[in-house]
């Protein structure tokens, strides 16, 4: 079966990451075929393995980037290029960057406090900026009312409860995971008509790459292919209810 559409996902990861793009990619679920980005080349080759093993038949290709605007910009660039994307327009984009830094703010430097912003808040905004170029060079810019309902396609963030919340300590990380929650309500109040749908999940809880152990058994942990199959149902919504924001964690953590 020939894949349903393109996926991209920025921040392939061993747990949160290979969980969405096994499901994404899969052809039993999301069927789309994926690009992956990563900033480590080890981490790309491992994601990659690993979905080759789970995930078989799946239409994959990997891409060496960082969150910069120039590295996005070329990324993006070999993506329209790329054969295996070939004839494919573009479904859904995925941020799932790692975003954590802990400094005690009297030692940390301005530097060090606008460089954390710039990675993840700067990024995020590049991302989407790429990723909407894109879904409109796929699918036109007529919005919702002139096109009877269709729909682009679908961006994601994936956020954690700092972008409620923050803590001692974690004052740049707060700033970042709000900043991205404030993009993303930005995003979609301006393009929801145009039919692109914009999500910011809150992931509160460890997640992990394992289907039956205790922890996600017993609702201590979740599993990543319930965060990837979270995402495919963002994804599959239609204009009549998107989802704006929502907050996922296992049964047991506190809140």
């Amino acid at each position: 079966m020939p894949p349903a559409g393109l996926a991209i996902l920025i921040g392939a990861g061993p747990n949160t990451g290979t969980g969405i793009a096994r499901i994404l990619s899969h052809p039993s679920h999301g069927n789309l075929a994926l690009a992956i980005l990563a900033r480590s080349a080890d981490t790309l080759s491992s994601t990659a393995a690993n979905l080759a093993r789970t995930a078989p038949g799946s239409v994959i290709e990997t891409f060496s980037s960082d969150t910069s605007p120039k590295s996005l910009s070329e990324t993006f660039a070999a993506i329209r290029a790329h054969k295996s994307f070939d004839g494919l327009k573009l479904r859904a984009a995925v941020y799932n960057v790692k975003h954590a830094q802990v400094k005690n703010f009297m030692t940390e430097t301005h530097h060090e406090f606008v460089d954390s912003l710039t990675t993840y808040v700067g990024g995020a905004m590049a991302f989407a900026q790429e990723s909407l170029k894109l879904l409109f060079e796929h699918h036109g810019e007529k919005g919702l009312v002139e096109t009877n309902g269709e729909m682009k396609g679908t961006i994601i963030f994936t956020g954690t409860l700092g972008a409620m919340r923050s803590n001692a300590k974690f004052a740049s990380y707060g700033a970042g995971r709000a900043g991205v929650r404030q993009l993303s309500q930005s995003l979609g109040k301006e393009f929801s008509e145009k039919g692109v749908h914009v999500v910011h999940v809150i992931a509160n809880g460890g997640i992990v790459d394992d289907n039956e152990g205790e922890d996600v058994t017993i609702g201590k942990k979740i599993k990543a292919e319930s965060v990837g199959k979270t995402y495919l149902w963002l994804i599959r919504q239609e204009p009549d209810l998107w989802t704006s924001e929502l907050d996922i964690r296992p049964a047991l953590e506190k809140y």
